[in-house]
């Protein structure tokens, strides 16, 4: 389980580019970011974690598709 506050820390070491949104690239760049991703979120790989959270299908995940992903598992506290 995460605070809002981590959450937003861990998405900020994820978003390399400090572009407001994670690319699937950068989800591959950091395995280890990656995994506590989808422990977060109960997806079992970038590709599913975009699949099911890319609200705008825009290949990218901003902080509030992710923090929504980690609410529907019930991982933010």
């Amino acid at each position: 389980m995460a605070t809002e506050q981590e959450l937003q820390s861990l998405f900020n070491k994820l978003d390399r580019d400090q572009d407001g949104k994670v690319s699937i690239s950068e989800l591959f760049l950091s395995p280890g970011l990656s995994a506590v991703i989808s422990a977060e979120t109960d997806t079992r790989s970038p590709q599913e974690l975009l699949a099911q959270y890319d609200a705008d299908e825009d290949g990218n995940i901003t902080f509030e598709e992710l923090k929504q992903a980690v609410e529907k598992a019930s991982n933010l506290t």
